[in-house]
């Protein structure tokens, strides 16, 4: 069964006001079954986080849960006071200092937990992912990218992993770089990274939408790169293996809106194979910073995306969303179906079904394989 007990698009929504309302959004967004979709959709529906709590229990009956009990204070102050002793700062969705670029993507996380320069997020960005066995020409490559972007005024966004994120990193440091945590952002993954870390913090910002302490699992991941796609105006791909994290998050950019870039590679090379495919399928070609910033635009450095003001309201209700979720699943098993397949059996709009897909992935219940092939997880 899905996290989220219903979905929707976001909402604008008035950010909390002192510790208690802060409080108050760390409890529902950490309470059994809600994600980011819930999340939302409750603060549209009661206009609070408090009011949004204590109707939960009753939201959580009507979808079939019964004896639900909601996030503990005890447990949101925990964390609270965790997030204090490692230096990190919450920042919700509608603050000054939320990124602009994550109010447009159709999942963003209502709240970041923020170690280092949160300045660094109205910036212009552009993401630079690859694989974590790079080649000593794919990390010169990111090098070289995240140099030249940071000398034009752009932040770099990574995921802090192993290879051409660690080198994107590296290279990016006096100039911006903000590394995008799959686990909670006092949790350094992997291990190795730990001083690159450190100087994250001190230059550029360090951030995760995860509870803090939280080890990364593989759930996190997906849900980490949309987060990484969202924020930034392209996304970079230098090397990627056929099933790679990578062309995940370039699946993200393509589907928020964002520009898909590739570096080329030798064709006999497994980790340049992800890149060549994205460029038959009409990503555009990098071979310097410079094809980066012709193709978003150097406008972009000087006006950062606005914030929308009013996001369209969701068509379907509560119910025929939590319906559509379970049609979804039942017709999926553990051999891939074809996802245009899929949306013609359940006699819907592609417009309609994409974006559950989409939650039900970030969500960990489905799996989406190179081809467009949908199976349910593990």
């Amino acid at each position: 069964m899905a996290e989220d007990l219903f979905s929707s698009h976001p909402t604008t929504l008035t950010p909390p006001k002192g510790d208690d309302d802060r409080l108050a959004w760390l409890r529902l967004l950490r309470s059994r079954r809600v994600g980011v979709s819930t999340f939302f959709r409750l603060m549209r529906e009661h206009g609070s986080a408090q009011k949004s709590l204590a109707a939960l229990p009753e939201t959580a009956r009507a979808a079939g849960v019964q004896d639900y009990t909601v996030c503990p204070e005890g447990v949101a102050v925990a964390e609270m006071k965790a997030a204090k002793a490692v230096g990190a700062t919450m920042v919700c969705y509608g603050d000054a200092t939320y990124p602009a670029t994550l109010t447009d993507i159709p999942d963003p996380p209502p709240l970041l937990w923020c170690i280092g320069d949160t300045a660094l997020m109205a910036r212009p960005m552009v993401a630079m992912v690859g694989a974590r066995n790079a080649s000593s020409l794919g990390t010169r490559m990111a090098r070289k990218l995240a140099e030249g972007l940071t000398d034009t005024g752009y932040v770099v966004v990574s995921g802090l992993a192993r290879g051409i994120d660690t080198a994107a990193h590296l290279a990016a440091l006096d100039g911006g770089t903000i590394a995008v945590q799959a686990g909670g952002v006092d949790v350094i993954y992997p291990r190795e990274n730990a001083a690159l870390a450190d100087d994250i913090a001190k230059t550029g910002l360090r951030l995760s939408e995860i509870a803090i302490g939280t080890q990364p699992q593989a759930r996190h991941f997906p849900r980490r790169n949309r987060i990484i796609s969202g924020m930034a105006n392209a996304v970079v791909v230098v090397e990627a293996a056929a099933r790679s994290g990578s062309l995940i998050t370039a699946k993200n950019a393509l589907d928020q809106g964002r520009d898909v870039l590739a570096v080329p590679g030798h064709p006999f090379d497994a980790r340049a194979f992800g890149c060549n495919a994205l460029l038959r399928d009409g990503a555009t070609l990098v071979r310097s910073a410079e094809d980066v910033i012709e193709a978003i635009g150097k406008e972009q450095v000087a006006q950062p995306a606005p914030i929308p003001q009013q996001p369209p309201k969701p068509e379907r209700s509560l119910r025929d969303t939590s319906k559509l979720h379970s049609e979804i699943l039942s017709r999926l098993g553990p051999s891939p179906l074809a996802e245009d397949q899929l949306i013609r059996d359940l006699e819907l709009p592609s417009q309609k079904v994409a974006p559950e897909l989409l939650n039900l992935e970030l969500d960990g219940k489905i799996i989406r394989a190179p081809g467009g092939l949908l199976s349910l997880a593990h």
